[in-house]
This record gives structure tokens, C-alpha cells and sequence, in this order.
């Protein structure tokens, strides 16, 4: 007779659930801001990709010590409100911003925000969850999240045809559901009871030699990833120079996490099957085929085609990773292996972002695309070689 399969914990769905807000609140902002910048506030796109890159390096810097810190305190929940309050407390500045550096303080905090809550929230999914659904898991924390990733900037079109495309009042709807998330932390996300005794011991900085050869395997597929793709910025921007008017931007997110959700949760359950290589195979062939449309494409019937190929390779990549590096970790440094995973793709993307801003501003948009795919048929050629060594 077959054995029953563990359900989801409650702690993953709110955790999901919490995303979704989040995610809803974010996505608003970010699928009208590179516009913001570089229409109304004059920035260059050479600005736009550094920003961009700041912030995502920002966030994974401060993962490493969220991680570390987790796993010491022995509790996450802390760090996580602690994060989305913080990401939640920075929405109204963007809205009240009148320079472009006033964004990139913005956009620094609130992904300090981020860089506090993500290797607690995701060691937490990996804390109460049995091994054997950890794909789904993860799965489906990612595929809420990207549901909220979709809606954000459904929402926002609708409210730039209601408010004439003005932007600022847009951004003022930013707030609600980031108040919503920081809500639902409070009320739906625990932490799993502490065994009777004495609190674990602090984490020593000798002890994360105990991260062995599999999690810096993983560690260094997530890098080779992090510099195949920089940020979703450059998809809004590529969608308006072919013609993409500025209220229906934020459509270029709606595609793409339309088929990152969809994809999110069936690749997880590939992954507890142990399809992880085909799945890296595929998502870097998705990641090839998307740059080679965003291109040489012409017209918006090719970049939209090349932003949906995008979600996809996000879909099969990105919960099978966090999947890995639970699996690689001891369960007592698993915030600080997300923290280091974090931190070293948070590098590759700062590099990935600005080199696509450089590429874009002295070549054009073409040269940001075609190096993004040489990067990721890169990758692709190495796993197949190391698929059949």
C-alpha cells in the first residue's frame, strides 16, 4: 500500500500568502519604475541597470547576515517581520520621490528589507517541511509569490487608465498590501517548536566549513545562472522602445509571472522527482530562446513572446535551487548556506545588471540581450557536459 504523502505545513501556505502581498505591493512600483525613471525623473538606462543592481546586491549581502543570524538566534520569524516591515515602511517613498537618487534610497532599503526576511523565510519553508515534498514546497511558496507578481501589475494598468498615468498616484496604492503582508507574518507564521533544553549553540565562523562540496556545487550553478539573466527592468524597457505605451508597461511583468506561476509549482513537483538536471536544461534553453526573441525580435508580438519564454526559465529554475541548497545544508546552517547562496548570486547579478546597462547605452538593446544568452548557452553546454562526463 502506498504511503500517504505529508501535506503542506500552514506555516508555507502563510508564508505564501504573505509573498502574494508583498509581491502585489512590489510589483506595482516595479513594473512602471524603470519608465519613471528615465521618463519622468530624466535617469539614463545606464542608471536604471545600476540601481537595479545595487539593490539586488544589497539584498543578498544582507541575507548572508539574516542567515547567519537566524541559525544562531535559533528562531526566523523575527527577521522575517523585521524585513517586509521594513520593505513595507519604504513604499511611500516612491511616490514622494524627485530624483533618481531618492529612488535608489528607496530601493537600497527595501531591499535591505528584503536581504533581512529571505534566507530566514526560505530556511524556514526548509524547517517544516519533510524532505520528501521540499520541491513542492518551495514550489509553491514561489508560484504565491509570483501570483502576487502578476496581479501587481494587472493592478497597476488599471489604476493608470483610472488616474490619467499618473504614476505617483499609483504608487500610492503600493502601501496597502504591503501592510497586508506585514500582517499576515504577524498572525500566520511560526516558528517550529524548540526541542527541550538549552537554546542551540551560537554559529561559529569555522562552523560553515561544515557546507561541503554539494552545496558549493549548488552554489556555483546559481552564479552561472545569476550572470545568464540581469533585471526584469530591461524587459519593460525593450517592450517600450517597440512601442508599448507607458500605461500598459506593467504588462511586460503580467506576462512573464503569468507563466512563472503557472510553471512554479509543477516544476517543484518535477524536482522532488528528481528531474533537477532536465529542469536546468530547460530552463536555460527557455533563457536562450528568450534573449535570441528580445534580440533580433521586431515588434511586440516577438518580445512578448521572448518576456513569456523568460517566465518560463524562471519557473523551472528558481524553486529547484532553493529545493538544493536546503538539501545540501545542515538543517542548523541552513539560514546561513540561503545567506551565502544569496549573497554570491547577489554579486552576479550586480555584475549581470550593470555590464546589460553598459552593453544597452553604448551598443543597444540587441548587445544586453545577445550577452545574456551567450552566458546562459554557456551553462547549458556545461551541464551537458558534465551530464555526460
Amino acid at each position: 500500500m502506498a504511503t500517504k504523502q505529508p501535506k503542506i505545513p500552514r506555516t508555507v501556505w502563510a508564508l505564501g500568502l504573505v509573498s502574494l502581498f508583498m509581491d502585489l505591493s512590489s510589483e506595482i512600483v516595479h513594473g512602471l519604475l524603470p519608465l519613471f525613471l528615465t521618463v519622468t525623473l530624466g535617469a539614463s538606462v545606464a542608471f536604471v541597470g545600476l540601481i537595479d543592481g545595487i539593490a539586488e546586491a544589497t539584498a543578498s549581502i544582507s541575507k548572508i547576515f539574516s542567515g547567519w543570524l537566524s541559525d544562531r538566534w535559533g528562531r526566523r520569524k523575527p527577521l522575517i517581520l523585521l524585513g517586509y516591515g521594513l520593505a513595507a515602511l519604504t513604499k511611500p517613498l516612491f511616490p514622494l520621490a524627485a530624483s533618481a537618487p531618492v529612488v535608489l534610497g528607496a530601493r537600497f532599503a527595501d531591499r535591505i528589507g528584503k536581504g533581512l526576511r529571505g534566507a530566514p523565510r526560505d530556511a524556514l519553508v526548509a524547517d517544516v517541511t519533510p524532505p520528501e515534498i521540499r520541491g513542492r514546497a518551495f514550489g509553491l511558496r514561489q508560484a504565491m509569490d509570483t501570483a502576487g507578481a502578476f496581479a501587481g501589475p494587472l493592478l497597476a494598468v488599471g489604476l493608470m487608465y483610472a488616474f490619467a498615468s499618473d504614476i505617483r498616484t499609483v504608487f500610492w496604492f503600493a502601501v496597502i498590501p504591503a501592510a497586508l503582508a506585514v500582517l499576515c507574518v504577524l498572525g500566520g507564521v511560526e516558528d517550529p517548536p524548540r526541542a527541550a533544553g538549552d537554546p542551540p549553540p551560537p554559529i561559529r565562523l569555522a562552523d560553515l566549513k561544515a557546507l561541503g562540496r554539494p552545496f558549493w556545487s549548488v552554489t556555483g550553478i546559481g552564479i552561472v545562472f545569476t550572470l545568464a539573466r540581469f533585471s526584469e527592468s530591461f524587459l519593460v524597457l525593450r517592450a517600450a522602445g517597440e512601442g508599448l505605451p507607458l500605461a500598459l508597461a506593467p504588462l511586460v511583468l503580467v506576462a512573464m509571472s503569468l507563466v512563472y506561476g503557472l510553471g512554479a509549482y509543477p516544476a517543484g513537483v518535477a524536482a522532488d522527482a528528481g528531474r533537477g538536471r532536465a529542469l536546468f536544461a530547460g530552463g536555460l534553453a527557455a533563457l536562450i530562446a528568450a534573449d535570441a526573441l528580445l534580440a533580433w525580435g521586431r515588434g511586440l508580438v516577438a518580445v512578448f513572446a521572448g518576456i513569456a519564454f523568460w517566465g518560463a526559465h524562471m519557473a523551472l529554475t528558481q524553486g529547484l535551487l532553493g529545493k538544493l541548497v536546503a538539501d545540501s545544508a545542515p538543517p542548523r546552517l541552513r539560514g546561513s548556506a540561503f545567506g551565502l547562496f544569496n549573497l554570491a548570486t547577489g554579486v552576479a547579478m550586480l555584475f549581470a545588471s550593470l555590464l546589460a546597462g553598459l552593453l544597452w547605452e553604448w551598443i543597444g538593446p540587441a548587445a544586453t540581450f545577445a550577452a545574456g544568452g551567450g552566458f546562459a548557452a554557456l551553462a547549458l553546454l556545461l551541464i551537458l557536459f558534465r551530464q555526460r562526463g
